[in-house]
């Protein structure tokens, strides 16, 4: 194959990412000018440069507040950008979250809510209700992300213990009219979902919370538990007079990004094949799944041909086991390796479009056919790495962790599998 494979993966990597940008996505979905005030608010990943295009393009006055991750900061004359803690929420955030609330209070009928939300703004909005502590939510918020649960049910439990999710914000800001601007890392792209939803109704239950927290066997606090078996947590739905009028734009999403990695597939002489814009499930279960298909375009040529690019997208989990230092994206690529076993001609590249997989400032990496020899050649167990859920620590030990520093965006999980022409008729 005439191609650089690490080029050209990197090159669809950083095309899904360049995709997102929201100083591209955002200056076509802003509303038209309010008779009254323009008062802007976000939280998430890509939130601060959210708004720095919000305010590259708004002709008149506007003030703002909005959270971002620590490093995700980017200047703002006329909007307030706040730096919090993800994965794992902290006092910084719980503030924001509180002086979110007070600064969309006593708005009129003619102001304009502009708010803008991306992947991240959960956890950078950790304002419980009365009676749980930002340690309980912090505690909850770890014991979910190793549980193994969906990012939709993580979610689902998040909004009913909180006091700014599942529309409350939202309701916070009537009568003004509330439009969201969205930036979807979520399979399915639910507005429930990216970031909890606070300018939204949310049709889930307390009950439906409940049956999550048993299913992964997850200790809460007893009155978190008090919260959601009495109702008390309950959110906004759907029709509640207590909300304004909410429009919602969604203003990039994971199906976009791959569609733009399809193009740099398609520019380098390949047929990309977009598998999945959604795709969830344990990560290294997702890997099986995929090596699978690789195998059969490789060596039987179906159900589609070679040479081609299997891209896909979406969240996929990790049940936490052992002690290393790990991501999905590493994970399913670790996985990934270990079921194709040195497959000739296959190469593969998995990362978070956010820069940032698990806990770690590193995007993903790369996976080649000689990935598996080159780590035993190092005396690294491949085996043991992914029992230890270690995806890091294997792919930095070969030099094949893919560092972005903050992309400023978040469209999810990208994927992609490069398999070279073979003759695959005398199988």
């Amino acid at each position: 194959m005439p191609h650089d494979h690490r080029q050209l993966l990197r090159d669809m990597f950083d095309a899904a990412v360049a995709a997102a940008q929201p100083k591209l996505c955002v200056p076509r979905h802003l509303p038209g000018a309010p008779k009254g005030r323009l008062v802007v608010i976000g939280a998430g990943k890509a939130s601060a440069a959210m708004a720095r295009a919000v305010e590259d393009h708004w002709q008149g006055p506007l003030s703002g507040l909005v959270v971002t991750r620590y490093g995700y900061s980017v200047p703002c004359k006329r909007i307030e950008i706040v730096e919090a803690a993800h994965p794992v929420p902290d006092a910084a955030g719980e503030a924001a979250a509180r002086h979110l609330l007070q600064f969309v209070k006593g708005l009129s009928a003619d102001d304009l809510v502009l708010c803008l939300i991306s992947g991240g703004g959960s956890s950078l909005l950790p304002l419980a209700l009365p009676g749980l502590t930002l340690a309980d939510k912090q505690a909850l918020n770890r014991a979910l992300l190793a549980s193994g649960a969906s990012i939709s049910e993580m979610n689902c439990v998040r909004r009913h213990l909180s006091a700014i999710k599942g529309g409350r914000l939202a309701a916070a800001c009537a009568p003004a009219r509330v439009v969201n601007l969205l930036l979807s890392d979520v399979p399915g792209d639910d507005p429930i979902d990216i970031a909890s939803g606070p300018t939204v109704p949310d049709p889930t239950t307390c009950a439906d919370a409940m049956n999550i927290l048993r299913r992964y066997e997850i200790d809460v606090p007893p009155r978190a538990r008090e919260l959601l078996e009495s109702g008390e947590g309950e959110t906004l739905k759907p029709g509640d007079p207590r909300l304004p009028l909410v429009e919602t734009r969604f203003i990039a999403t994971p199906q976009m990004a791959l569609e733009a990695s399809a193009q740099v597939v398609r520019a380098a002489g390949l047929t990309p094949y977009i598998l999945g814009d959604a795709i969830e499930g344990e990560a290294r279960d997702v890997a099986k799944t995929m090596a699978g298909i690789a195998l059969q375009v490789a060596r039987r040529g179906q159900p589609m041909a070679a040479p081609c690019v299997l891209l896909s997208g979406g969240e996929t989990t990790v049940t936490v086991r052992g002690r290393g230092r790990g991501g999905r994206n590493v994970e399913f690529l670790l996985s990934l390796g270990i079921s194709l076993n040195g497959e000739p001609g296959i190469h593969a590249l998995a990362g978070d479009t956010d820069g940032v997989d698990g806990q770690e400032e590193i995007a993903g990496a790369v996976l080649t056919p000689d990935t598996l020899s080159r780590a035993w050649a190092l005396g690294i167990k491949p085996r043991e790495r992914l029992d230890d859920n270690d995806g890091h620590g294997f792919f930095e030990a070969l030099g094949d962790s893919i560092v972005t520093g903050p992309t400023l965006t978040n469209v999810n999980d990208f994927r992609a599998i490069v398999i070279d022409a073979r003759h695959t008729g005398d199988q």
